[in-house]
């Protein structure tokens, strides 16, 4: 893991660092689910889902879910809707913080199951991955809920393969969480395809934002220890 959020200041600092990528991500903000053939994002699945009579549901669509991998193991969109569906019972009552914004203890070891899930879905390497459940994935594996950022990355690169036209915005948020990751070398390349993309009259903006970013993300590898970041040119 990256980043040891044990320490007080660096977990201002990278609670710092993703706070300002959520307010960046404006329309094309992943928590809403939106990019590519996705459908519903974090707070859809959360919303209104502390109740235990929606966790009952998504525990029952579960359930049959998971019959459904056990008799077809080989199923990869069996997999794949275990995957969304375990997300969906992980924001589910006591498993979820409103209040915080955070996955509880009991939520953790939840997505741990979602991880484990979506592993066994990619080891099927299906044709064309399911970009809704690599949407649940970013968040699950964002601070506040597994915290891993390097299959943070992976994930968000699968959501954006899915996505017919990617915007500027998304590549804008790929640099950023690789950054974050201490890819520096795929933040550079997904810094360079926001830049291009990015209207003219923009443009000076997002390489503003992203620039910002990256050098929050040094400051906090400095920090920790951990590889360092080359500057932007």
């Amino acid at each position: 893991m990256l980043f040891d959020l044990r320490g007080r200041g660096r977990r201002r600092t990278v609670q710092g660092i993703y706070l300002s990528l959520a307010i960046l991500m404006g329309g094309g903000l992943v928590l809403f689910g939106v990019g590519g053939n996705v459908s519903g994002g974090l707070l859809d699945a959360l919303k209104d889902n502390p109740s235990s009579s929606n966790s009952d549901v998504f525990q029952k669509r579960l359930v049959a879910a998971e019959k459904l991998t056990v008799a077809q193991p080989s199923n990869a969109q069996a997999w794949a809707n275990v995957v969304k569906l375990r997300f969906q019972v992980a924001g589910t009552g006591d498993s979820y913080d409103n209040t915080t914004g955070a996955f509880t203890d009991k939520g953790r070891v939840e997505l741990q199951r979602v991880d484990q899930a979506w592993n066994r879905y990619l080891a099927l390497d299906p044709k064309k991955l399911d970009t809704t459940a690599a949407t649940y994935m970013v968040q699950a594996y964002a601070p506040g809920a597994l915290n891993q950022s390097d299959k943070l990355v992976r994930a968000y690169e699968v959501v954006i393969d899915g996505t017919p036209k990617p915007t500027f915005d998304q590549y804008r948020n790929l640099a950023i969480y690789a950054y974050v990751a201490g890819q520096s070398r795929k933040g550079d390349l997904a810094r360079g395809k926001a830049l291009a993309l990015a209207p003219k009259d923009q443009r000076a903006v997002v390489k503003q934002q992203i620039d910002a970013q990256k050098a929050a993300a040094i400051k906090q590898q400095i920090q920790s220890g951990g590889a360092s970041v080359q500057p932007s040119p």
